[in-house]
């Protein structure tokens, strides 16, 4: 097989970053077609010459490159699907790289004879020119059809990504998978940070104090089940620290902080069992959970 080409829909950080990764790894890109021309303008510098800038307010030209990759914001992607009716070449494949969207959202364009797929970096790519470089051993999920699956499998490997596939009815599942553990742990460290400034610690530095403890913790979950990775006062059913904790955390934070707490310390506790442990120690700290969430709801 000679060299595959591609276009992209939707220039921005992510669109802009596989442009140029995949230009790097031999793939050659026909068409960029983008709203704002700025980091259009910036990406194709990166380019051949002979790549194609064009501004997604008008007609989408006819695209005869052999994969399309739709790069856009999510609520945009069902309207490019409509405008790429009877623009692509016949077996075309589409790829989308939204998180919670799967394939489905391309049927229109299936029912036409296109192969339709999606292919999701779970990175965080915060510039489309040093993101270029952030896609080596980042997994890659990605379901579709079976041709699609396979063409987002050969993007990713030739990107130096692990690739791996779900079914197309979890893909909503999966994404929440992703924000739990990364939209949601900065939110909960942020949490953290604000308990810590409440005993008189500047937020920055509170920041700077909690870091290695949270690296650590990484760390530890690198070689270790989360069970085994799992330290403090749950792990350990310490029942009076964690009823100090709770006073505390009533005396100086919101409800909602002590709702956080009490919900994912069932969630240690039930870690903390599965390490084994006194039942005695249990039951005294479920009784003390359930006491305080019956106050706090």
């Amino acid at each position: 097989m000679g060299m595959q080409s591609v276009s992209i829909i939707g220039v921005g950080r992510i669109g802009g970053a596989l442009a140029i990764a995949l230009a790097r790894s031999d793939f050659a890109i026909e068409f960029l077609i983008h709203r704002d021309p700025s980091t259009a303008n910036r990406v194709s510098s990166y380019l051949s010459p002979s790549v194609k800038l064009i501004s997604a307010s008008g007609e989408l030209p006819l695209l005869d490159s052999d994969i399309v990759l739709v790069t856009t914001a999510d609520p945009d992607i069902a309207l490019i699907a409509e405008r790429l009716d009877g623009r692509l070449k016949a077996g075309c494949v589409v790829l989308h790289t939204s998180g919670s969207l799967s394939s489905e959202i391309f049927a229109g364009l299936a029912s036409t004879g296109h192969h339709v797929g999606s292919m999701h970096p779970l990175v965080s790519v915060s510039d489309a020119i040093s993101g270029a470089d952030n896609f080596a051993n980042v997994y890659f999920c990605v379901e579709g059809d079976d041709v699609a699956v396979s063409t987002a499998r050969t993007i990713v490997e030739s990107l130096g990504g692990r690739p791996f596939s779900i079914d197309s009815a979890h893909k909503p599942l999966y994404h929440a998978a992703a924000v739990t553990a990364c939209g949601h742990l900065v939110a909960l460290i942020d949490i953290a940070i604000e308990m810590l400034s409440k005993c008189g610690v500047e937020k920055d530095r509170a920041k700077d104090i909690l870091l290695p403890l949270i690296t650590s913790t990484i760390n530890n979950l690198q070689t270790q089940t989360p069970a085994r990775a799992l330290t403090g006062s749950f792990a350990r059913m310490d029942s009076s620290a964690v009823e100090r904790h709770l006073a505390a955390i009533g005396r100086e934070m919101p409800d909602r902080v002590r709702d956080v707490y009490l919900l994912l310390g069932e969630q240690s506790l039930d870690l903390a069992v599965s390490n084994g442990g006194n039942p005695a120690d249990e039951e005294k700290l479920r009784k003390l959970i359930s006491i305080a969430k019956r106050k706090s709801g």
